[in-house]
């Protein structure tokens, strides 16, 4: 499946290439290697060939080659184009592989955000192309997805039914995605047109919106396939810059959703001003310009992931449930609202 990273600070900004490309598993390494503690190894097992969970084997054993994005929130616009306040996402999408593109190197090694999403795609089935790339970016908001719409072609057109026309508009791909991506502003937005896509919503409407689009999508499962609908697999990701909310979830009774975990401590050992290095608690950091008890800011990251060596800096978000991140960067885990006959049968994997 696919893996995603997002990086959210109210004050310390981090540098592209110190969070996607540095280290052993940064995400642009994530095409082929995967590291899923709590998740693997289970018990005695130390390899994903080991598991005996033939759905974590699936899901983890594909590569994800099939197309990388960036978002990442800069002040840049507001310094020259009027009426426009605050940081807004610029994007970066490519189909080449993370390491081997120049441009995303090059681009990683100049660049700092306070908010950053990344995503490397492993396609469920629709085209190979930059515009089915995640993150999709509608106004100030940004959106990703790790895991897929099951029976999509059944509901797609019951999903653009409850779309506002700018939303639907803004679809310039296929996938499940961005179609979900369309829900979740239409529902943040209260079905608004694309000028209110450039307002700021509480963090509470940015909770509710991302419920309402996961209850929407398992609703019309039911009204159109009934018990023949499967699970769906649906760890989002939503943000204006300053808030973010992301959801692990998948409607099934004993199922895991697809990783997904988060972190208050890791960008410090990200972070190469700062003393630590993300691979190993024996390997030093010769960049570093910071002392020992200096402080970073505050700071989160959500990941499909872990991206540093130190399992401790890491909590596994609840199935079916959502994390939010406020302004001020406190963290909140609430339980997803849906009702349980929602859940679905998987024949693949009984």
């Amino acid at each position: 499946m696919c893996r995603w990273f997002a990086y959210i600070s109210p004050e310390e900004p981090c540098l592209l290439s110190d969070v996607l490309i540095e280290p052993a598993n940064a995400i642009s390494k994530q095409c082929s290697e995967h590291y899923l503690p709590q998740l693997l190894p289970h018990g005695e097992e130390h390899d994903l060939d080991d598991s005996n969970d033939a759905l974590m084997k699936m899901r983890n054993s594909l590569l994800n080659m099939d197309g990388l994005g960036v978002a990442w929130y800069t002040k840049a616009a507001e310094n020259y184009i009027k009426g426009v306040k605050g940081q807004r996402p610029a994007l970066y999408k490519t189909q080449s592989p993370p390491i081997s593109d120049f441009n995303f190197r090059n681009l990683c090694s100049n660049t700092e955000t306070q908010c950053l999403f990344a995503h490397i795609r492993a396609t469920s089935g629709s085209v190979v192309t930059q515009v089915n790339s995640h993150p999709f970016v509608f106004g100030r908001h940004v959106f990703m997805h790790n895991g897929a719409i099951s029976s999509f072609s059944n509901v797609r057109r019951d999903m653009t039914d409850l779309l506002s026309f700018d939303a639907y508009c803004n679809i310039l791909g296929s996938t499940d995605s961005e179609h979900a991506a369309a829900l979740y502003i239409t529902n943040l937005t209260n079905h608004g047109t694309k000028d209110t896509w450039e307002k700021e919503y509480p963090l509470t409407e940015m909770q509710s919106a991302m419920n309402k689009t996961i209850v929407q999508i398992v609703e019309l499962q039911q009204k159109q396939l009934g018990d023949k609908a499967t699970p769906n697999s649906l760890n989002f990701c939503a943000t204006d810059g300053h808030k973010m909310v992301a959801t692990r979830f998948r409607n099934h009774a004993m199922q895991q959703p697809p990783s997904l975990y988060w972190s208050e401590f890791a960008g410090r050992t990200l972070n190469q001003k700062f003393p630590g290095n993300p691979d190993g608690a024996d390997m030093v950091n010769e960049a570093a310009t910071k002392g020992t008890d200096e402080k970073i800011g505050k700071h989160t990251i959500i990941a499909s992931e872990p991206t540093t060596y130190d399992e401790g800096e890491w909590h596994l978000i609840k199935a079916n449930c959502m994390l939010t991140v406020d302004e001020k960067g406190t963290e909140k885990e609430v339980p997803l609202e849906y009702d349980a006959k929602f859940n679905a049968v998987d024949p693949n994997f009984a």
